[in-house]
């Protein structure tokens, strides 16, 4: 059951990731990459360089849940980022379109979705 949602915080770390990694490989990604604590709640998101792999490392009720997808067909349509950046902040609606393989780049929020 996939237990993430809108009240999640979503943290995606931007330089591709050797999926053969696994919970502790990821959180030393997560704390010495990216400065943070892997138990603090966050969602973090790793893809692979050919894009065609996604886990997702969360701390829930005393230990760590790892979400794996390989897509079939396509890749994981990452957003426009600068190319120094680390990690981007997500919500919960680009993590849905992220993992099913859906572009985030162009998504055009009416103005009645735009968070204030």
């Amino acid at each position: 059951m996939l237990a993430l949602s809108s009240t999640n915080s979503f943290t995606l770390y931007v330089p591709p990731t050797d999926m053969r990694k696994s919970f502790d490989s990821l959180s030393g990604i997560i704390i010495s990459e990216l400065d943070s604590i892997p138990s603090d709640g966050n969602v973090y998101i790793f893809v692979n360089k050919m894009r065609n792999k996604i886990k997702l490392l969360h701390w829930q009720s005393g230990g760590f849940i790892l979400y794996y997808k390989r897509l079939e067909k396509g890749t994981i349509k990452l957003p426009v980022y600068e190319k120094t950046v680390l990690s981007l902040g997500l919500d919960y609606s680009a993590i849905v379109l992220l993992i099913d393989g859906i572009s985030i780049t162009n998504i055009k929020r009416e103005k009645r979705f735009k968070k204030h």
